[in-house]
C-alpha cells in the first residue's frame, strides 16, 4: 500500500442533457474522516451515495465536497387551465349577442390572466435518474484525482520522513558510541568524584561514596534508551515501507522518540551526548510535524 498525504484538491466537470455540473473536493489534515457536503437544493437525495464514494478511498482528513449545477438552456411548457377556459366559454355563451361571436384568437386567450401558465418543463423519472448517475460518475473521477494528488504528496513525505528516521538512527549511534560510556571513562569520573568527596573533608562516609558511585553509574547507563530508540527506528521504517493509513502509529512513535531523547539529555554527563540528544529532539520535532500530514 502507498502512503497518502491528507491534503489535496480535485475538480471534475461534466454534463447530462441540459445540466452542467462541477465537483470540487478539498482535503486537509484531520484526526478522523470528516466529510462536509455542499449540495444544491433538491439534490439532498445524493448525500448517502456521495459519502459512501468518499469513504471507500479515504480514512482520514477533513474533506469539503461541493457540487455546483448549471442549466445550460431552459425548457418551458405552456399549461392550460381547463377549468378557467371552460368558465370563459360559458360566460361568452351566456352573454350571447352582447359580445362578438367571432372565434377566440390565441393572443386573446393568452391575455386572460390565469388561463395559460408558462412554467419550467417537468423532467421524466428516466431523465432524473440518468442525470444522477452522471453526477455520481463525475464524483468518482474527482475522487480518483484527489487520491492521486494525496498519493503524490505521500511519496514526497515518505522521502522526507525516511531521511529523518535515518538521521535519528545516526544520532542514536553517536550516543551509543560516545567515549563517555566506556568503562574506562566511567571509572575516571568515579575517581574524580571520589577525589572531590575526600577533598571536602578529612573523612568520608563510605555509604555516601557508594551512593554517589551508584548514581554516577546509573546516569551513565543509556543502554535502555538506546535499545528503545533502535526498536522505534525499526518500527518506523517498517511502517513507511508498508504504507497505508499509518499516520496515527507514526505519531505515537514520534512521541516515544521524544521521550527517549528527553531521558538521554537528562542523564547525559558528556557534552557530546548532550549535543546529540538536543539534535535528536530537533529532528524528532520535524518528524512529528511532517507525520501530522499523513493519513
Amino acid at each position: 500500500m502507498t502512503l497518502q498525504s491528507m491534503t489535496g484538491f480535485a475538480r471534475a466537470e461534466a454534463s447530462s442533457g441540459r445540466t452542467r455540473f462541477v465537483w470540487e473536493l478539498r482535503s486537509v489534515n484531520g484526526k478522523g474522516l470528516d466529510i462536509r457536503l455542499r449540495l444544491p437544493s433538491g439534490m439532498e437525495r445524493l448525500e448517502p451515495d456521495v459519502r459512501q464514494v468518499i469513504a471507500e478511498r479515504f480514512s482520514r482528513g477533513n474533506l469539503q465536497v461541493s457540487l455546483n449545477l448549471t442549466v445550460t438552456e431552459a425548457a418551458v411548457q405552456a399549461v392550460l387551465n381547463r377549468d378557467a377556459l371552460a368558465a370563459v366559454l360559458a360566460l361568452r355563451e351566456e352573454l350571447g349577442d352582447l359580445v362578438d361571436q367571432a372565434p377566440l384568437k390565441l393572443d386573446t386567450l393568452l391575455s386572460i390572466r390565469g388561463l395559460v401558465e408558462i412554467r419550467e418543463a417537468e423532467e421524466s423519472p428516466q431523465t432524473v435518474a440518468a442525470r444522477d448517475a452522471a453526477i455520481l460518475e463525475s464524483l468518482l473521477q474527482a475522487r480518483d484525482r484527489l487520491e492521486d494528488m494525496r498519493i503524490s504528496e505521500g511519496r514526497a513525505l515518505k522521502t522526507v520522513l525516511s531521511a529523518q528516521v535515518d538521521r535519528i538512527a545516526e544520532l542514536t549511534e553517536v550516543v551509543e558510541n560516545d567515549p563517555s560510556r566506556t568503562p574506562e571513562e566511567i571509572g575516571r569520573r568515579l575517581a574524580s568524584q571520589l577525589a572531590t568527596l575526600m577533598h571536602e573533608g578529612g573523612t568520608f562516609d563510605r555509604e555516601r561514596l557508594h551512593a554517589e558511585a551508584a548514581l554516577l553509574a546509573t546516569r551513565s547507563d543509556l543502554r535502555e534508551e538506546i535499545d528503545r530508540l533502535k526498536a522505534h527506528v525499526a518500527a518506523a521504517r517498517e511502517l513507511l515501507h508498508n504504507g497505508g493509513p499509518v499516520g496515527r502509529r507514526l505519531d505515537f512513535l514520534a512521541q516515544e522518540f521524544n521521550r527517549e531523547s528527553n531521558t538521554i539529555c537528562s542523564k547525559s554527563n558528556a557534552a557530546a551526548v548532550t549535543a546529540a540528544g538536543i539534535e535528536l529532539k530537533v529532528v524528532i520535532d520535524q518528524f512529528r510535524e511532517q507525520v501530522q500530514n499523513l493519513e
